[in-house]
């Protein structure tokens, strides 16, 4: 198999083939900093770090490009973990296996990190790049984007020099972002109440297979919720009796699950028409998402008798509330054709020692459509005798249509290829909303290589379109005016 650094460009992949090399999931990025920090140093380059992580390299501008107005070159150092039920690796000891599979490289089994790592390669290929022209350059790698936007709400002012900034943390060649959503965190909780079970047989019931995705890219494309589609399947099992003891869905709040199960205690008179509703609505699930999850799985699997059951009462209020949840698309932008305004995402259930725990994030260009989205969870799982505590939120980067950054990436795109690139507002959680906060007068602008999957095990990222951001980028950065 060719190594990923036998890729074109070059420096670029060689980047991306040692990132992919250092373990780095959300909130285990030491490694890959120290990393890093020891290359750029080795390189003669200025490197300091903040207090929450973030890394700052800085690099001279080149001779004659001095009196450019510097740049800030910013990407994240963390990746999502998502491996498939049947894939064993450790995310914070195991490198991930990458591979060149036709015009994409992809992994084994896992995320690749490609977000944000394809971003990270090519801001240290910058740095090492010699032949490079630009102006004063400085390179901004934060912390634990993906689980809470840590290292962005932790930037101070005054750390950088910069006034306009370069975000690579977008994936679709021939798209350029000026503005993106806020978001915030919806944690639920219904205290566990639990009681003896009585007879019957035990059954683990698996909702499997599904693409899942980014819960802010993907969340218009129609795909299944493994969580959604598991609640479902329970109410309808409710007049044959079926008593559940645990249920789990979902590893983060940001991806759309793939896969959600059950135990299970059904009364044995129950047993044959209860198989007979798991083969019927997996029939029905396979038939209305036919077009988009093509290896969606139904499993039940008997196994010993639960001896704990939740209560009557948490039973009923849970799956109705879980039912009743708000989960995909709630509007899409008037002002922004074929962009999602505003969305949820049920992410995540957990039943626990003391607590069945449910994560949503929700997602909106406009505060006003969160709030509203906020009210209708609080609402609702208010009555359903749950706690709702919202924590994270974070800012949308409103669109500035003026801006002269994003003004020349389109030119600039426009010279290398021949087209005008879409400028688009993008509905995920891009850390430019918060970098305003410490930096109000920064000029934004977001671009990257095509990602398909991201936040899955089906993450790619295509060979060609890393070839154009890398001659966009380095275009760019030769383009930028004098100060």
């Amino acid at each position: 198999m060719a190594p990923l650094s036998s890729l074109s460009p070059k420096l670029i992949w060689h980047f991306f083939e040692q990132i992919c090399a250092i373990p780095h999931p959300s909130k285990h990025e030491a490694k890959l900093s120290a990393w890093i920090t020891d290359w750029a140093l080795s390189e003669g380059l200025a490197v300091k770090q903040d207090t929450v992580g973030n890394l700052i390299i800085k690099k001279p501008a080149t001779p004659g490009m001095e009196n450019r107005t510097a740049v800030v070159l910013q990407a994240h150092m963390d990746m999502v973990p998502q491996a498939n039920a049947d894939t064993q690796h450790d995310f914070a000891t195991d490198p991930i296996d990458a591979y060149i599979e036709g015009e994409w490289v992809t992994a084994r089994g896992t995320t690749l990190g490609a977000d944000n790592g394809m971003g990270m390669a090519g801001c240290l290929a910058v740095l090492a790049d010699k032949n490079i022209k630009h102006g004063p350059l400085e390179v901004l790698l934060t912390t634990d984007e993906e689980t809470g936007m840590t290292g962005a709400f932790g930037l101070e002012a005054g750390w950088l020099e910069g006034e306009i900034l370069l975000n690579t943390d977008s994936e679709e060649d021939g798209e350029v972002y000026m503005g993106c959503a806020g978001g915030v965190d919806a944690n639920i909780r219904f205290p566990l109440e639990q009681v003896a079970a009585a007879e019957g047989t035990g059954f683990e019931l698996q909702v499997k297979g599904l693409r899942g995705g980014h819960s802010g890219v993907d969340i218009h494309r129609g795909r299944g919720n493994a969580n959604k589609l598991l609640v479902r399947l329970l109410k309808a099992a409710d007049p044959l009796g079926v008593r559940l003891s645990d249920i789990s869905g979902g590893t983060l709040r940001n991806a759309i699950p793939r896969e959600a199960r059950a135990k299970l205690l059904v009364p044995t008179a129950s047993v044959a028409d209860f198989k007979a509703l798991v083969d019927q609505y997996a029939g029905i699930y396979q038939t209305e998402l036919a077009a988009v999850e093509a290896n969606l799985t139904v499993l039940l699997q008997e196994q010993d008798a639960p001896s704990q059951l939740l209560s009557d009462d948490l039973q009923r209020r849970l799956l109705d509330a879980l039912m009743a949840c708000p989960n995909g698309v709630i509007r899409m932008s008037d002002a922004i054709p074929g962009v999602t305004e505003t969305s949820t995402n049920l992410g995540v259930i957990k039943t626990l020692e003391n607590e069945v725990y449910v994560q949503c994030l929700i997602r909106s260009l406009h505060d006003s459509g969160r709030e509203s989205v906020e009210q209708m969870t609080r609402s609702l799982f208010s009555l359903a005798g749950a706690s709702c505590e919202f924590t994270g939120a974070y800012p949308g980067w409103a669109p500035n249509v003026n801006s002269p950054v994003m003004a020349l990436v389109r030119n600039s795109y426009q010279t290398l290829f021949g087209d005008l690139p879409n400028v688009m507002v993008i509905h995920a959680g891009l850390e430019c909303g918060l970098f305003k906060g410490a930096y109000p007068d920064w000029d934004m602008v977001s671009f990257g290589p095509t990602i398909r999957g991201a936040h899955s095990p089906d993450e790619r990222v295509h060979i060609p379109a890393v070839e154009r951001f890398w001659q966009l980028l380095v275009h760019v950065l030769e383009q930028i005016p004098v100060k």
